[in-house]
């Protein structure tokens, strides 16, 4: 019982009492394909699990442009209409270093993609793929970023 009580509460619960420690942008990056709008999903380097190309903020961009940057050394966006305005935000825990958890607050703007490349500063370290809306809110996560995902 005291076990299904942690889990709860470390799970489900503890999330909404904590503010997040540090901020990241991530690019929404999308595509028109033979059934619609696709988005572009890539794997994280430790777990490999499906995410948004995302990082910390840089200080001489904007958050948009922080974004875009992202989705060109994660997953070889070469290039695209930036949108400045996010789309929503969404939470996830990112270990750190100290083997503490952070959690950490990322704004999504959304990238329409006009080229890519096959050679990018991460291309050996990821997996991409892409996704109608509603199947890359399945294979993530964050329960903010699936509805992002859905309202597309």
């Amino acid at each position: 019982m005291i076990e299904g009580l942690k889990k709860a509460w470390s799970g489900v619960l503890q999330p909404f009492f904590r503010l997040p420690e540090e901020e990241q942008s991530a690019a929404l990056c999308c595509r028109t394909g033979a059934d619609g709008t696709e988005v572009l999903l890539i794997t994280s380097r430790d777990t490999g699990r499906w995410i948004l190309p995302k990082g910390w903020l840089e200080k001489d961009m904007s958050p948009a442009q922080s974004a875009q940057k992202e989705a060109w050394e994660e997953a070889g966006v070469k290039s695209g209409v930036l949108h400045e305005t996010g789309l929503g935000k969404f939470c996830y825990e990112k270990s750190a270093e100290d083997g503490c958890d952070l959690l950490v607050e990322v704004e999504v703007f959304r990238l329409d993609v006009t080229e890519m490349a096959d050679d990018f500063p991460e291309a050996h370290e990821r997996e991409r793929g892409w996704f109608r809306p509603s199947d890359a809110a399945e294979a993530v996560q964050e329960p903010e970023l699936k509805k992002i995902l859905l309202r597309l």
